[in-house]
């Protein structure tokens, strides 16, 4: 008997139906499924109930895993249902692509292109290419495209534009494809495309395993995307298959199954074989009847659950709208666009972002499948999941919040393996900014877990066998192989949040010979703040920092002698830049619970504030600093304030000094009334030639005060104050009546006379 070949759509619930159908029907000896044969052994994992769809089949290079790819299947996946068949009723399984180890390896007589390495035998996966460059994190190769979409094609022919809707009509809500038509449609379509060099080899494999296993069955089911269905149905030669295969070279390859997510299985995250809507499919193929209600009642639920009032009559109103709308376009039945249309109208009230909500939640779906913990794997894998267990922090496909007490055990030791797993490339915890006032002791995190970290996790065993060990090992080499002292300084502080105690003195040994051997002094400023924080915070974390304290305050004498002669002849961007590493380290001695080096420092920017010549951004902004030390009081601030605004001084070098004073925000503004009749003054008084010059300066300056200080100064400057009520009494209302229509204009609003533009 002839092998029975059913041709189906990857990720299709209607060719899912119809393969388990027929195998029903027609129960093979052997069944052959379009994947990677080094996975053979992996297919008995599929009876094991922890085994959970959407998962993904992971091959990786052994020498390089960098070089890796990944074969997803959700539960309505054709093959993931054949597979199943198969193992419950003890049927052989066998993959017949070509194997993955062709594709990691260089041919014999020319290299193999990186990207080649990452496409899937089955079909373009999302695979991970080599190091991308960026921090040594792989990046996500889409795969390769195929000269033609067949499914776009067929929907064409049949006067569709929309290839999901035409797939909906034609085999989703008929229940069962005929293989013989699609794989009659996939013929008259390959006649006249232009053949994909990689689909010709990957078939002349497929026809040699077929030829192999006929010489030992006789009844054989085949299962294998329609596209390939002609190659494998037409007569070649065995020379010519063998002439396509021939001097290849097979590397060495392991797989694993891992957990997969409908997010990386949506065409539009990248997957070449993707569905736009897997939570639809997933919908479609698990609800057996009531399928437009069961739908809209899943939505219904997730507005409720985001507080958005969705009674039982919306559900009823919007499933008679969706079985219109599929009535009026003579659809078979409702598909996703008319569930879609009518949640939108009824259920959305027609806001976009509550349809962008059940399209995120239900049309894609946050599903993430599960793998058995005995599953054979790394043994770094095997260590981040028994730690994952032990501190209760799930893997999740879903973005969540994570607030941690790191006064508490347990949350401490979650901080961190999250930053050790960060050192190795693995960002499952985002950290998001602190509120104000939540003390040192928090943390607050955004949790996501994403299918390419298995890859990742891979790669960083070449590291070690458990994550502290990795991560240990992966910052000891970073430290050796630093080139700037910054870099040094942030694995000081890596060691910190990390705990990773085993890389500390091989840290503080690189630090050391880094820190002697720069001499740029805003080098040495930048290593500052992140020393000052590990100190600060060490004992938070209960971290020992024993002999960091000597080469913080060496760093900090060596800048205190080094800042003076630095801070000559500075052009605008260099002073910018200066002003910014003195406020680091200024901030970061104030973390430093040491008073003799704290007054080493107010001592040093005390007299360079008072240097003659120095500019503008840095002068006003020492005065800033050393008035809010308490280093200067109220009468000398207005004084120095003064002298760069007097009549004279270069407006440019005067609003400078401005915003290197208020540059730490505007309160002082509020709470200063002769300050900021000082400062008002000055505005007031500059050339009306020189005031283009100082607008941009000044906007810069006020525009990074928060909204409730610029709303303050300006309720002050428009009535507070009796220093200001005479003013006000003399203004002229004709005159300032005069720019409300432009300032109207630009602020799109009525303004009226006596009211402020603030």
């Amino acid at each position: 008997m002839p092998e029975r070949i059913y041709g189906i759509r990857h990720h299709g619930p209607g060719s899912a139906r119809a393969v388990v159908r027929e195998l029903d029907a027609h129960p093979p000896e052997v069944l052959l499924i379009e994947g990677p044969p080094e996975a053979d052994d992996l297919v008995r994992w599929a009876a094991d109930g922890g085994l959970e769809p959407p998962v993904a089949l992971l091959g990786y290079a052994v020498d390089d895993p960098g070089k890796a790819a990944f074969w997803p299947f959700a539960v309505f996946s054709p093959e993931w249902q054949a597979i199943r068949w198969a193992v419950r009723r003890g049927v052989r399984v066998r993959f017949f692509d070509l194997p993955y180890g062709y594709r990691v390896a260089p041919s014999a007589d020319t290299e193999t292109p990186p990207e080649a390495a990452t496409r899937s035998a089955v079909r373009p996966p999302s695979g991970v290419a080599p190091d991308s460059g960026s921090g040594g994190e792989p990046a996500v190769d889409v795969g390769p495209v195929r000269p033609v979409d067949p499914i776009a094609e067929l929907a064409a022919a049949a006067g569709y534009d929309d290839p999901e809707r035409w797939w909906e009509d034609v085999v989703e809500h008929r229940g069962m494809p005929a293989f013989e038509a699609v794989a009659e449609a996939m013929a008259a379509i390959r006649e006249h495309a232009p053949e994909d060099p990689d689909d010709l080899v990957r078939e002349a494999f497929m026809r040699s395993v077929l030829r192999e296993e006929r010489r030992r069955h006789h009844d054989i089911a085949v299962v294998c995307g329609a596209w390939h269905v002609p190659a494998l149905t037409r007569k070649v030669a065995v020379k010519d298959d063998t002439a396509l295969l021939k001097g290849r070279r097979r590397g060495k390859v392991a797989f694993t199954w891992v957990p997969w997510t409908y997010g990386r299985l949506a065409s539009w995250s990248g997957y070449g074989a993707g569905v736009r809507s897997p939570g639809w499919y997933h919908h479609l193929f698990t609800t057996g009847d009531d399928v437009v209600a069961r739908w809209l009642v899943d939505a219904a639920g997730v507005l409720r659950a985001e507080g958005v009032p969705t009674s039982s009559a919306h559900v009823i109103e919007a499933v008679r709208l969706a079985e219109a709308l599929a009535t009026m376009r003579g659809r078979p039945l409702a598909g996703l666009a008319e569930v879609t249309e009518a949640a939108e109208a009824v259920m959305c009230d027609g806001e976009p972002l509550r349809s962008e909500l059940i399209a995120r939640r239900l049309v894609v779906g946050e599903r993430l499948g599960t793998v058995p913990e005995d599953m054979p794997s790394v043994p770094l894998v095997r260590d981040l999941t028994a730690q994952q267990r032990s501190l209760r922090l799930k893997p999740e496909a879903t973005e969540r919040p994570l607030d941690l007490d790191l006064r508490q055990d347990n949350d401490l030791k979650r901080s961190r393996l999250l930053h050790r797993l960060t050192v190795l490339g693995v960002p499952w915890g985002q950290r998001a900014a602190a509120r104000r006032g939540t003390g040192t002791f928090r943390e607050e995190w955004r949790l996501a877990w994403q299918p390419e970290f298995a890859v990742r996790l891979v790669e960083g065993s070449m590291w070690g066998t458990t994550v502290v060990a990795a991560a240990t090992a992966r910052v000891t080499r970073r430290a050796r192989e630093a080139a700037t002292l910054a870099e040094v300084t942030e694995l000081v502080e890596t060691c910190l949040l990390a705990d990773l105690a085993g890389a500390y003195p091989s840290v503080l040994a690189a630090l050391d010979t880094r820190a002697a051997l720069d001499t740029d002094v805003h080098h040495l400023m930048a290593a500052i703040p992140a020393l000052a924080r590990t100190l600060r915070y060490g004992d938070v974390r209960r971290t020992d920092v024993a002999g960091l304290a000597t080469v913080t305050a060496s760093l900090l004498g060596r800048v205190c002698a080094a800042l003076p002669s630095a801070a000559g002849a500075l052009s605008d961007e260099a002073a910018r830049q200066l002003r910014d590493g003195m406020d680091g380290v200024h901030r970061a001695v104030g973390l430093l619970d040491d008073e003799s080096l704290r007054d080493r420092w107010l001592v040093t920017i005390g007299s360079l504030a008072s240097r003659p010549g120095l500019h503008g951004l840095p002068a006003g902004r020492l005065t800033r600093l050393l008035s809010d030390a308490g280093r200067l009081d109220g009468a000398e601030v207005r004084r120095r304030l003064r002298l760069p605004l007097t009549i004279g001084t270069p407006p440019a070098h005067a609003a400078a000094w401005v915003e290197g004073f208020l540059s730490g925000g505007g309160l002082l503004l509020v709470h200063d009334e002769a300050l900021l009749s000082l400062v008002d003054d000055w505005l007031a008084d500059i050339p009306t030639d020189a005031f283009d010059s100082v607008l941009p300066l000044l906007r810069r300056t006020f525009g990074g005060f928060d909204p409730g200080e610029r709303r303050a100064i300006g309720e002050r400057i428009a009535g507070g104050g009796a220093a200001r009520a005479g003013v006000l009494a003399e203004i002229d209302p004709d005159r300032a009546a005069a720019p409300l229509a432009t300032l109207s204009a630009l602020l799109g609003r009525h303004l009226t006379p006596g009211e402020t533009a603030w």
